[in-house]
């Protein structure tokens, strides 16, 4: 198997391509890309027949921006018997893995693979089965084992593979299932929501998403992201000069303010987070951001940088170097995540944690 499949957005296939393609030349591998328009997945060839397993394990999939998933696979397996399709899939796995904690038998994320979930979920109890049979899978699922993946891209024809469950997406098809919140204003309230499941470990929540927090949502209206910041019972300052829904000005918990995002300037100095999804150039937002960083005015940040139709990968890139590059040459330490969440559309979602050591801790506290 030297080949390894990542799981992208319909229409940001060549982003993930070429996203891929640097990353793997950062780690010694080389090899191509092939890439078809609106297939919801890419296909990276190794050119050494053992880099894609060490490319599985090197590259942190957490580095990787538009992939929603990353795993090795092995050449198409095309026409598959209507009457035997289990066989050939444990024949591309004998002698490739064993004891796995894990099966997911999946589809791209496009209109025309998701007709095939139903075949899916009808394969996968038989298919799990036969691997328990074979010793390729464990009697009892568990999370810390490799994954073992069925990749479907048309009727009869998948690619059969393997994930390391500590370098890999845990949802099903890279999608984390989140329900929309019926008294929620808008659906961007998922997109937060699923920026807390990607960014910040579960076992932090209680640390960093608490009840009682601060937080300042700027570009707010109607309240899609303040909700979010409301249900997880912390106090919003929400700034726009639109209208935010009422439902969410009832409770006590947030301050509307009239005003421009760009010129706002916090009153309280025990600010935690700070959100940002408005429209607005990609380079706009990313200077605020940093300013809010630099004076010390949050600790923590989510937003969002709007793309543009042409050169995406290089706007992002470009976006999070600038970024970088500023918290640096103030002396700022901070951890920055970029993702491509599944509730996004043509934008991608960027996270940045301000971390502050003992020392420069008490300097900045002052600031």
């Amino acid at each position: 198997m030297n080949k390894i499949a990542l799981y992208c957005r319909a229409g940001f296939e060549k982003e993930c391509a070429a996203e891929i393609t640097a990353k793997a030349t950062e780690q010694g591998v080389f090899g191509f890309a092939r890439v078809k328009e609106n297939c919801g997945y890419v296909l990276f060839e190794c050119q050494q027949h053992e880099d894609a397993d060490n490319l599985l394990k090197q590259l942190p999939f957490q580095d990787l921006v538009f992939a929603r998933q990353m795993i090795v696979v092995g050449e198409l397996l095309r026409n598959l018997p209507p009457n035997d399709r289990i066989s050939p899939i444990v024949g591309m796995l004998t002698d490739v893995i064993e004891n796995a904690g894990e099966l997911r038998v999946e589809v791209a994320d496009t209109n025309e693979s998701k007709a095939l979930l139903k075949f899916c979920r009808k394969l996968t109890v038989p298919l799990r089965n036969r691997l328990r049979e074979q010793k390729l899978l464990l009697m009892n699922e568990t999370r810390y084992r490799p994954v073992i993946h069925v990749f479907f891209i048309a009727s009869g024809c998948c690619y059969v593979g393997y994930s390391y469950s500590n370098n890999n997406s845990p949802f099903y098809m890279g999608i984390p299932r989140l329900k929309f919140p019926a008294d929620a204003p808008s659906r961007s309230t998922l997109k937060l929501e699923e920026a807390f499941h990607l960014f910040i470990p579960f076992d932090e929540w209680g640390e960093r998403i608490a009840n009682g927090m601060y937080a300042v949502d700027l570009g707010a209206c109607p309240g899609g992201w303040t909700h979010q910041l409301v249900q997880r019972g912390m106090m919003v300052q929400a700034v726009d000069n639109g209208t935010m829904a009422a439902s969410l000005m009832d409770g006590g918990q947030v301050t509307h303010h009239r005003a421009d995002g760009f010129r706002y300037e916090p009153t309280r100095n025990n600010i935690y987070w700070l959100v940002c999804d408005m429209v607005e150039q990609p380079v706009r937002v990313t200077a605020l951001i940093s300013k809010w960083l630099i004076k010390g005015w949050c600790r923590e940040a989510i937003f969002n940088l709007k793309l543009p139709m042409k050169k995406r990968y290089q706007e992002v890139l470009q976006n999070l170097a600038t970024l970088k590059q500023k918290l640096t040459v103030e002396g700022i330490n901070a951890q920055i995540q970029a993702k491509q969440l599944y509730h996004d559309r043509e934008e991608v979602t960027v996270h940045v944690r301000r971390v502050w050591s003992a020392v420069a801790g008490r300097r900045d506290e002052r600031q």
